[in-house]
């Protein structure tokens, strides 16, 4: 029994491992390819977009084995710093799976609901700087790309008429 206890640890600190890196590149993965300003190649995107839609069945399977493989482990009666090591590599994986359900995106991104504005002759734009330009009668608006990226959405009023710019 003596020789089985090691090969034992030993597989449970594997799946622990295991179960910590697939939970890391399902959280890490999607926000590092899908970022503002970042050229994604097809591949990638399509796997990125993969990865996050399932990311949340992926890291609460992979919560529940490592917290069986800690249970297993403290089983064997391992020393005490291994034991919370492995509890704390647990807690790491179970944090993953709640971070899994969080959109970044939605945090990241949030609509502009009270834009400012400055006039045509003052503003300092560079000279290759797009904007998105909204003209109702005499009343005319620019957005810039470059700010519209980071809120994808801007209410406004152009010429007392309520609209919304996205991009």
């Amino acid at each position: 029994m003596t020789n089985r206890a090691p090969t034992n640890r030993l597989i449970f600190t594997l799946v622990l491992l295991s179960c910590l890196g697939v939970s890391l590149v399902c959280v890490v993965y999607p926000i590092y390819v899908i970022r503002p300003f970042r050229h994604q190649g097809a591949n990638e995107l399509s796997a990125a977009l993969v990865v996050a839609r399932f990311r949340a069945v992926i890291t609460v399977i992979s919560a529940m084995a490592a917290i069986a493989a800690v249970i297993g482990y403290w089983r064997r009666r391992p020393p005490m710093w291994r034991r919370v090591l492995q509890a704390a590599a647990a807690l790491v994986v179970v944090a993953l799976a709640f971070l899994a359900r969080i959109n970044v995106y939605e945090l990241m991104f949030h609509p502009d609901i009270h834009p400012t504005f400055t006039a045509a002759q003052d503003v300092k734009l560079d000279g290759a700087e797009k904007v998105i330009s909204v003209r109702i009668g005499e009343a005319a608006r620019a957005y810039p790309i470059r700010s519209m990226s980071y809120h994808h959405v801007v209410n406004d009023v152009v010429g007392g008429i309520a609209i919304v710019a996205t991009y």
